[in-house]
């Protein structure tokens, strides 16, 4: 009745007229205005508009910028309440709602109180949480800033596990003498992926184009999606460390078949004069992300597991990269990886007890099985190898990010371009060695921790293991047990660690990957003691693996008579060569080399990456004289081996236990030998049993016996 429209104004209400001509858009008006919802508009005393906040982030700008009698305005009235609870921001309205202007001394501090509840409330309701991108979220390490929508893939999986772990887990109270972060991280989910190969018309090149050089080329020459490159953009502005580009695929890190160190990572130094510059790197760094699903390797390793291509996506975690700037490079004091079931229990230890790797530099140089120091979290103390093994395996260089020359070609230089080695002795000049290295006496034939006299430098951690200068040790082994118990299973880690003081005053720990670790099962058994030497092979005391494997006629190894130290590079491509020739007829093998296989050392075993020996069914790890065996396998390649249940054997030369029957093999029929390897057919199929619990493992010369066993 329009004769009420008067007595609504006397009441201060608001009256519509339900036979209006505009009746919708009059009451549209009343709910966004009258009930909270649509746009925040702020206006001064005399209800002019002077402001208006869409969201949350604009509300909480301009509470610290407006009049302050606009913010009487609206706090006599109660509109930030009803704005915040109509939004939905229930915990912030209903701590505002029943404070009153007038409970404080003058409007400066009614804004502090606003500005305190919208943060607290922020903070607590994202930590730990995958966000979407806005500048506050941006630059807190405790939120993961989402970047596109779509999957996270494997690493994001990862990262978004560990930041809900360490942000929903008081661990300041369980290690106060360290903070456990994780670096600042952005993901760029798989709808960013396929947009950029649907636009840019990327898949029939894919299938098209077999020059891997040509199709990342490609793949730079492509645009990405205007929201993604703006919001790339302003990460850009906002964050001024060296960054890293990774890879997280849909199948990488998980469980049945992980794609450790398939896909690459791009390390940006970020510090460029020219921000087009910068943001350029960041943009080729994507997209070479992006290509390298087409990689070679990666192909291969496709074909290997019986999986399309078309299966792939792939996310992209950006993260600030872990270190300090010394001088022109920048690194962290140490980095390294962990795992919480050890395959090579020696002394006391338990295979539950776990291990881990740290070394000087970039993780880089850790994942990819170099020379680096191992010891176990739970006995920190224990030394792990000889004497003589400390000396001889000790880290003597290590990876920095270049921060000097900051024009650099991944496409034509790979994704390690920028990436120096630099030896001990640079580090050492940094300061950075105090804490991480002790000195070989050779007099008393001795290790002394620290660097107070004269020698050669050993990278043993010394006065973080055994004086815990950092908690370390305790650190790891509580971040695996977490873990374990989180996931179900077995983990793995990578992690760095940054000495150097943070704003409260602490050294800092961070987690940078965390994933199942596969393989530590076992259900197939077999007694040892009904099989006589004579029938064997094989006999190794130390191995992975688990069931019997009963169709394998091949056997390549690498021959011990004619074996060069020097030339394992060569030898690793004579190695891919018969796994290719092996791969066409369909074929599965066992493969025997010296040395640490997987490494990227060439000095203590032969350099292989997993594509090239994507077909060995077992591979066995054996010492030479002058030539030892070192068993602590790198990240990436120790993951496949574990994860797809291939056999892994490690046999010392002079053990009087395990063996190698090489005579036996010289006999069978040679297919093929090179400078430096053989690959030999049996008549019939050897039989190859693992005991996945005992960690012990046969090559029988004869064909199995089928029992009703459970195999794996």
């Amino acid at each position: 009745d329009i004769k009420n429209s008067r007595r609504a104004f006397e009441l201060k209400s608001t009256f519509i007229n339900k036979n209006s001509e505009t009746l919708l858009q009059v009451m549209r008006n009343f709910i966004t205005h009258h009930l909270g919802f649509g746009s925040f508009v702020y206006r001064d005393a005399g209800g002019r508009k002077i402001a208006e906040a869409k969201s949350l982030r604009e509300f909480e700008k301009h509470i610290k910028s407006i009049p302050s009698e606009s913010l009487v305005y609206h706090g006599k009235r109660n509109h930030f309440s009803l704005w915040l609870m109509a939004r939905g921001e229930i915990k912030i309205a209903k701590m505002i709602h029943p404070v009153k202007v007038t409970d404080f001394k003058n409007p400066g501090e009614f804004r502090n109180y606003l500005k305190y509840v919208i943060k607290k409330y922020r903070n607590e309701s994202n930590t730990g949480k995958i966000v979407n991108f806005e500048e506050t979220a941006v630059m807190d390490e405790s939120n993961i800033v989402s970047l596109g929508s779509g999957a996270l893939g494997g690493k994001g999986r990862g990262c978004a596990f560990i930041n809900t772990l360490i942000y929903n887990l008081n661990f300041s109270e369980i290690i106060p003498e360290m903070n456990i972060r994780t670096p600042r991280t952005a993901i760029i989910g798989t709808d960013e992926f396929d947009i950029f190969m649907q636009r840019n018309e990327l898949q029939d090149v894919i299938h098209v184009e077999n020059d891997y050089e040509k199709l990342r080329k490609h793949f730079l020459d492509a645009d990405l999606s205007y929201n993604l490159e703006k919001r790339l953009k302003e990460l850009l502005t906002l964050v001024n460390r060296p960054l890293a580009i990774r890879s997280s695929s849909l199948l990488e890190d998980s469980t049945m078949q992980p794609f450790s160190g398939i896909f690459e990572t791009y390390l940006i130094p970020n510090n460029h004069p020219d921000f087009n510059v910068r943001f350029k790197q960041l943009k080729d760094a994507v997209k070479l992300v992006y290509s390298s699903i087409y990689s070679p390797q990666s192909r291969r390793y496709f074909e290997a597991i019986n999986f399309k291509l078309e299966d792939e996506k792939m996310a992209v975690v950006i993260q600030d990269v872990v270190g300090t700037y010394h001088q022109d490079h920048f690194y962290p004091h140490a980095s390294g990886t962990a795992q919480s079931h050890n395959y090579y229990p020696v002394a006391h230890m338990e295979p539950e007890d776990g291990f881990a790797i740290a070394g000087l530099g970039l993780g880089h140089y850790v994942v990819n099985g170099e020379r680096a120091y191992r010891f176990s979290p739970k006995y920190p103390t224990l030394e792990m190898s000889s004497l003589q093994s400390q000396v001889r395996d000790s880290q003597v260089e290590f990876l920095a990010l270049d921060m000097i020359h900051s024009e650099v070609d991944f496409c034509n230089e790979g994704s390690e371009a920028n990436l120096r080695r630099l030896p001990l002795s640079e580090a050492e000049s940094h300061g950075v060695l105090k804490h991480l290295a002790s000195v070989y006496d050779v007099d008393n034939q001795r290790i002394e921790p620290g660097l107070s006299t004269t020698g050669p430098r050993i990278l043993n951690f010394a006065n973080i293991l055994k004086y815990e200068y950092v908690p370390l040790a305790k650190a790891l082994h509580l971040i695996m047990d977490v873990g374990k118990e989180a996931l179900g299973s077995p983990v793995e880690l990578e992690y760095a660690v940054d000495l150097d003081r943070a704003e409260n005053g602490k050294p800092s720990f961070f987690i940078l990957q965390i994933k199942p670790m596969m393989g530590t099962g076992g259900e197939y058994t077999f007694d040892t003691g009904k099989i006589f030497r004579e029938d064997m092979i094989i006999y190794a005391e130390r191995s992975m693996g688990n069931g019997k494997i009963d169709d394998i006629t091949d056997l390549v190894y690498v021959d011990p008579a004619s074996f060069d130290r020097l030339k394992t590079r060569e030898i690793a491509g004579q190695i891919e060569a018969m796994n290719m020739k092996v791969k066409e007829e369909g074929r599965k093998y066992v493969l025997i080399g010296p040395g640490r296989w997987g490494t990227r050392d060439p000095f203590i075993g032969i350099p292989v990456n997993w594509s090239q020996i994507s077909h060995a069914r077992v591979i066995v790890e054996t010492s030479l004289d002058e030539f030892p065996l070192d068993a602590s396998l790198g990240s990436h390649f120790f993951h496949n081996v574990t994860s797809m249940n291939v056999g892994y054997f490690s046999i010392q030369h002079d053990s009087s236990i395990s063996f190698i029957d090489w005579e036996f093999m010289e006999q069978q029929e040679l297919i093929e030998e090179t400078d430096y390897v053989k690959h030999i057919r049996f008549k019939e199929p050897v039989c190859i049993m693992m005991d996945g619990k005992k960690r012990i493992s046969i090559i029988l010369k004869r064909a199995c016996m089928h029992d009703n066993r459970p195999v794996q």
